[in-house]
């Protein structure tokens, strides 16, 4: 089959989205399948490129927000993509995200071609610039852009089945989901072939329990409640917790100004690095706001960390009850502060984080997320 993205940002830009778009085009691709990504070209890269075997059609665009709301240009390059594009013949088209006017493209050029396509959502709630005007004008951006889309398709999917519910308060029921997923066998070899010593590196003692988390460092993601949480159990505590952040973003130097001999900012990492990271650390805290399932989430289930993390997106997925993790209600400073008590006192730790990786490596691999995908493509139920 030849498979079509329309994916807002694609790599190098970093982030969820881009990664889901990409590990699913080279599961498509090692199966034997073609794929074309159409994205934007935030990132200064090639405008057409072979990327490990994706065709990427990387539109000009208008950066707005840092790349996180890119806009498309129609100049030449648009023209010239578009020419290409009509020059090939298109199985089944995914469309990632529904808040983009790259999505709208999408689901409109596909509409005019008879391709059949789905739309993949990613999110649990609405996008927040932390500024109550804007925050209302995007909310109703987000439902008028929704509302257009619907006109051009009618098949809708999550990453999870909080990204499913969400889809319901735009009045759109999804027809089911296609999880966001890792590579575990990528992360098992990392793992098997790790010689390094992280903790010496950084000075903390082998016996000592680390707290980690990895990913953007925006205020959505409970950030501060956590480092406030750790400063305030060690300052009330007889035992020293180390907490070690990596990733990049607006907090960087919120960070940078609360690191100490216990709080470590570790920058952005590779992936190699972050998996290592990982591994040497004994709980993983992801208090978010908003998730539509978080990758940071399943490599650190992956690695074996204990899981503390609240009730958003594929939370309840990966630990249905409290014998694999903890999902706390918010992300309040006390919330996090006895959540962190409680996995320091959860007598079955070992068993709970066995059951954590077993429930990722049966359901949560790009082989299971591809596959599923490949299902749906080849449905003839879908609307048309």
């Amino acid at each position: 089959m030849n498979f079509l993205f329309f994916s807002a940002q694609f790599l190098p830009h970093m982030g969820g989205v881009e990664n889901y778009t990409y590990n699913i085009s080279k599961k498509l691709i090692e199966y034997g399948h073609q794929v074309t990504v159409v994205t934007s070209n935030t990132t200064k890269s090639p405008s057409i490129e072979i990327y490990e075997g994706i065709n990427v059609f990387r539109l000009d665009c208008y950066n707005l927000l840092n790349g996180r709301f890119p806009i498309y240009k129609k100049n030449k390059i648009f023209r010239d993509i578009f020419k290409r594009l009509d020059q090939q013949n298109y199985d089944f088209c995914i469309i990632n995200t529904r808040f983009y006017f790259h999505s709208l493209l999408g689901a409109k050029y596909t509409y005019k071609r008879s391709i059949p396509r789905i739309v993949i959502d990613h999110g649990t709630s609405h996008l927040t610039v932390h500024n109550k005007l804007l925050d209302y004008m995007g909310e109703k951006f987000e439902h008028y852009l929704t509302w257009q889309l619907k006109k051009y398709c009618k098949n809708y999917y999550g990453v999870s089945k909080a990204s499913s519910k969400w889809l319901g308060h735009f009045g759109i029921t999804s027809k089911g989901e296609i999880y966001n997923a890792i590579d575990l066998d990528r992360i098992e070899n990392i793992k098997g072939h790790y010689k390094g010593e992280f903790r010496k590196d950084h000075g903390i003692p082998e016996d000592s329990i680390v707290v980690s988390y990895t990913g953007r460092l925006i205020k959505e993601k409970g950030i501060i409640q956590l480092i406030r949480a750790i400063q305030e159990y060690n300052n009330q505590s007889g035992e020293k917790l180390y907490l070690c952040l990596a990733g990049e973003g607006p907090l960087q130097s919120f960070i940078d100004e609360h690191t100490s001999e216990f709080i470590h900012y570790l920058g952005r990492l590779t992936f190699e690095q972050v998996i290592c990271f990982l591994k040497n650390s004994d709980i993983f805290v992801l208090p978010s706001d908003s998730e539509g399932f978080s990758t940071s989430l399943l490599e650190a289930a992956a690695c074996k960390n204990y899981i503390i993390t609240t009730l958003r997106g594929g939370a309840k997925e990966l630990l249905p009850d409290d014998t694999y993790g903890i999902v706390i209600e918010n992300n309040d400073l006390d919330s996090i502060y006895n959540a962190i008590k409680d996995a320091l006192n959860h007598r079955d730790k070992k068993n709970a984080t066995s059951k954590a990786f077993e429930r990722v490596k049966s359901n949560f691999t790009w082989d299971v997320t591809s596959r599923k995908l490949l299902e749906i493509s080849q449905s003839k139920f879908l609307n048309p």
